[in-house]
């Protein structure tokens, strides 16, 4: 061992009993291996990795001495727990979300000037996907994870500092800028809503969530790699509720159909101040802090930099093939119905998404950086398997329900006030259009972070160019269908890039356990085959005899979905599905 290594462990060492010594748990001395994640398998069968304690200088360890690791205290299954709490919290921020949609369906509909709110929306959510929020997490949090292990904290932190003032500044006057030219850069998507000049105005006011998501990019960029999750899935439960609070408190004294969208627009705003500030007191307790620093000529920080320009276009990329949905179903489709109608099909679609796809892939992405940071490719591989696992077990069976019980769920949600009967067919149709790609954008969101550990971010951004292309062509072949043609386009690119994905990874890691991936996706599409079934001999006839009433839905699509779960997992059962057992595991921990 070189002089530089064995600094490094000592270094690693100390780190670790300072953490011990105020009850912390140490970094490096508690198994690595993803398998031990309960959620994926049983704990008693996992290998441990620890670092030993080396004799003392000028003693040679006796034959009979076992090395023990640091921590012989038992340690507790981290990742299960904050799966499980990620999960929680981003199903609840969903749920809240649907009741935030349930809400501004009541009082906006999905016909008329509520399109050129949608449209403006999607300017700044499209800015945010490239250059903050998660994409920066994504470039972030390897960079972070590998200076951490290597005992650089206090670089690992001037690095952290230093980016966030250059998000800060960067995309404060990117802002400005986009104040500036927003009538022409508006004018792209005709006249949505019949009202271009409220289109420009709410997009004014949406805009600065850009720089207030970039700085909240690195700050749970930092809490993800510490493995806390709790309170960046949290916040996004607060933004619902304030968003939910202006529209409750707000709207109802507003005048006009201009006064009430300006007021979801700045409610929306001022949700964000409390999204992004709400996590950094979790900061304190760490070892290191945020700090006044401009160090951008460090390394480090310009390999963030250059890591975010694939980053940011295999993710952000995503959020291109969704404006350019939005043109297509605002200029040839129906300005004044087609924008709001996919979008409110594609918040119940990412429902199941946010719930469980999100939280096993952003759970699982610290864990992928450190295995590609120490070459362990066996540790990674088992991690990238377990994660499309979970994924297809979770998703498959989310995915069938939501395209045999579109209708249903469409009208229970949205079907009142301002949203009327005549505007429920084009929303469930996209549903059921959208749901036909849920399972693939899910493992194309696993599949990606897998690259991106492996700091090869070009890979997942040829697929998203790739797609992005895909996405043009198919839009206008498909727009002509109807209003769910845009989200079959969806669908197909998502199937399409899970399949290039696959292929080039197997290519780089040289095998993926595609044995046991298909045999879950076998074993799980049969018993999703037994649900959809089972959901529609059960909601058909009681739609049939109990009408439209929201109690005759309730009862009629709740007494189905009942069935359906109670299906799902006694086939599962039958099938021998083994993810199954993670249920069971998580229960015990």
């Amino acid at each position: 061992m070189s002089d530089a290594d064995r600094e490094r462990d000592l270094r690693r060492l100390e780190r670790d009993r300072r953490r011990r010594e105020q009850g912390r748990e140490p970094y490096f001395d508690r198994p690595q291996s993803l398998d031990r994640w309960p959620l994926l398998a049983d704990m008693s069968e996992q290998p441990t990795m620890a670092l030993p304690v080396p004799p003392p200088r000028g003693r040679v360890a006796e034959p009979q001495e076992v090395e023990e690791p640091l921590g012989l205290q038992p340690q507790r299954p981290r990742l299960a727990v904050s799966t499980a709490i990620f999960a929680a919290a981003t199903g609840l921020s969903r749920v809240l979300g649907l009741v935030r949609e349930v809400i501004s369906s009541y009082y906006f509909g999905a016909t008329g000037k509520v399109n050129a709110f949608t449209v403006a929306f999607q300017l700044p959510n499209l800015v945010r996907a490239l250059v903050a929020d998660a994409a920066l997490s994504s470039a972030f949090v390897p960079v972070f994870s590998e200076l951490l292990e290597k005992g650089e904290r206090k670089r690992a932190w001037r690095v952290a500092s230093t980016l966030f003032w250059l998000m800060l500044l960067g995309l404060t006057g990117l802002t400005v800028v986009f104040i500036l030219v927003a009538p022409s850069v508006i004018g792209l998507f005709g006249n949505p809503g019949h009202d271009k000049a409220l289109a420009v105005g709410l997009s004014r006011v949406l805009f600065p969530i850009v720089t207030l998501l970039g700085v909240s990019g690195i700050v749970v960029g930092i809490l993800n790699t510490y493995e806390h999750f709790t309170v960046p899935a949290i916040s996004p439960v607060f933004w619902n509720l304030a968003i939910i609070a202006g529209l409750v408190i707000g709207v109802p004294q507003a005048h006009t159909m201009n006064t009430k969208l300006y007021v979801y627009a700045v409610s929306i705003l001022v949700a964000t101040f409390i999204q992004v500030f709400l996590p950094i007191p979790w900061l304190r307790g760490r070892d290191g802090r945020l700090q006044l620093v401009l160090d951008w000529r460090d390394p480090a920080v310009k390999r963030v930099l250059v890591l975010m320009v694939p980053v940011t276009l295999g993710l952000g990329l995503i959020n291109v093939n969704a404006v350019i949905d939005t043109f297509f179903a605002s200029r040839l489709i129906d300005a004044n119905y087609a924008p709001t109608a996919i979008q409110k099909a594609f918040l119940l679609y990412m429902l199941p998404q946010g719930m469980f796809s999100v939280a096993i892939a952003t759970v699982l992405f610290p864990s992928l950086s450190r295995f590609a940071a120490r070459g362990d490719m066996d540790g990674f591989r088992a991690t990238v398997s377990t994660g499309l696992r979970q994924i297809a077990f979770l998703l498959i069976p989310a995915a069938v329900v939501s395209a045999v019980l579109a209708e249903p769920i469409v009208r229970i949600l949205f079907q009142r006030g301002h949203f009327t009967a005549a505007q429920t067919p084009g929303v469930a149709h996209s549903l059921a259009a959208f749901s036909a790609g849920l399972v693939f954008n899910g493992a194309m969101l696993m599949l990606n972070r897998a690259f991106f550990s492996l700091q090869s971010n070009w890979i997942p951004t040829a697929i998203a160019l790739g797609n992005l292309f895909l996405n043009g062509v198919l839009d206008y072949a498909f727009y002509r269908v109807g209003v769910w043609g845009i989200p079959l386009a969806t669908a197909v690119c998502n199937v399409a890039g899970t399949w290039a994905l696959l292929v080039l990874l197997r290519r780089r890691l040289g095998r993926i356990q595609g044995g046991e991936i298909a045999q879950t996706v076998a074993r799980v599409s049969l018993a999703s085959a037994a649900v959809a079934a089972v959901a529609w001999v059960v909601w058909r006839p009681l739609d049939s005899a109990l009408g439209h009433s929201f109690g005759a839905q309730f009862v009629s699509l709740g007494l189905a979905l009942a069935a359906s779960l109670l299906t799902y997992f006694v086939a599962c059962r039958a099938l021998r599905v083994r993810e199954l057992d993670a249920l069971r595991s998580l229960r015990r921990t």
